[in-house]
Parts: structure tokens; C-alpha cells; sequence
């Protein structure tokens, strides 16, 4: 009687888990934004996007990177606040460098990976962090840079990135 009974078990287990897959499985990376490039930021527009995010972070009483990058990921302005960890300068350049080749917030690179499934395929890509703080800057609709920063937490970059990316008009 307990083989037959075991039998019947391991078969409605075998259904159970036939039946959760399906159910459990991740839904695809989002296709990229139809977001054109535009015009590179100016020096003078790339100082702005800094100055409102090193205030975001002064304000919040952070330590911060920032860079600032045009369309093609390249550094057009940087600054560091006094006292910000030496690791946060690279990481700051490629936020923003990751934000402005893939025209999307890093953010959503890392919320991918946090997913798992077909989200991990994204920390073989080349060229993109998958870590929050990288905000792509978008002006008449179109990408001409973007922000990144870095010193604190994941959460506290992309708020000081948003700022500075929000800042420019």
C-alpha cells in the first residue's frame, strides 16, 4: 500500500512542478527604447546636469562621483566631491557611458539581473553596468548624453544622476 501511495505522490508532484514552470518563467528583456540621439550635450549643459547633482547629493549629505557623457559615451564634464571614494571615479564615467550607448537608466539593467532568468544574459554585455546611477539626459525627445554617479548607495546614484539629468533643458 505505501509503494502505490508513494507512486500516486511522486506523480502529483511531477504535475505540480510541470504545471509551475510555465508560470515561474521570466518575461523578456524589454526591446530598446525608440529614443533617437540628438546633438551632444554642451560643456555648458554638461556642467549644469553636474551642478544640480553634486547639489541633489550635498542636500542628502552624500559623498559623489559625477560624470557627464555624450552620445557616444564619451567624458565631457567630471567632478568629484571632496572626501568620495577613489572607486566611485570609473564607476561614475561608466554609469553614465552605459546610460547615454544604451539611450536607458542603468536601473533597468539591474533590475533585470536582480530578475534572474534571461536577465542574466545582461552581465555578459559589453559595455553596460548593470548598477543604478546612470541616467541617460533627453532633450526634444532625443538622447544627448547622460549622468552618472556614484558614492553611494545604488539608489542614492540614481536619484543624484535623475537630478542632474533632469536638470538640463
Amino acid at each position: 500500500m505505501s509503494r502505490k501511495l508513494a507512486a500516486k505522490s511522486c506523480v502529483v508532484v511531477a504535475l505540480v512542478a510541470a504545471i509551475s514552470v510555465p508560470a515561474m518563467a521570466q518575461t523578456p528583456f524589454a526591446p530598446p527604447p525608440q529614443v533617437p540621439y540628438g546633438l551632444s550635450v554642451s560643456t555648458e549643459n554638461a556642467k549644469i546636469a553636474a551642478a544640480a547633482s553634486i547639489a541633489e547629493a550635498q542636500k542628502n549629505n552624500w559623498k559623489e562621483a559625477i560624470a557627464v557623457v555624450d552620445t557616444g559615451g564619451y567624458l565631457v564634464y567630471f567632478e568629484k566631491m571632496q572626501d568620495t571614494q577613489t572607486g566611485s571615479v570609473e564607476l561614475a564615467i561608466e554609469k553614465a557611458r552605459t546610460a547615454a550607448l544604451f539611450r536607458r537608466p542603468t536601473k533597468v539593467f539591474e533590475d533585470g539581473v536582480a530578475a534572474g532568468g534571461e536577465g542574466l544574459r545582461l552581465l555578459r554585455l559589453t559595455g553596460a553596468i548593470p548598477i543604478d546611477g546612470g541616467v541617460p539626459i533627453i532633450v526634444d525627445g532625443k538622447v544627448i548624453g547622460a549622468v552618472g554617479a556614484s558614492g553611494g548607495t545604488g539608489a542614492q546614484d540614481g536619484q543624484v544622476a535623475k537630478a542632474g539629468a533632469s536638470a538640463v533643458k
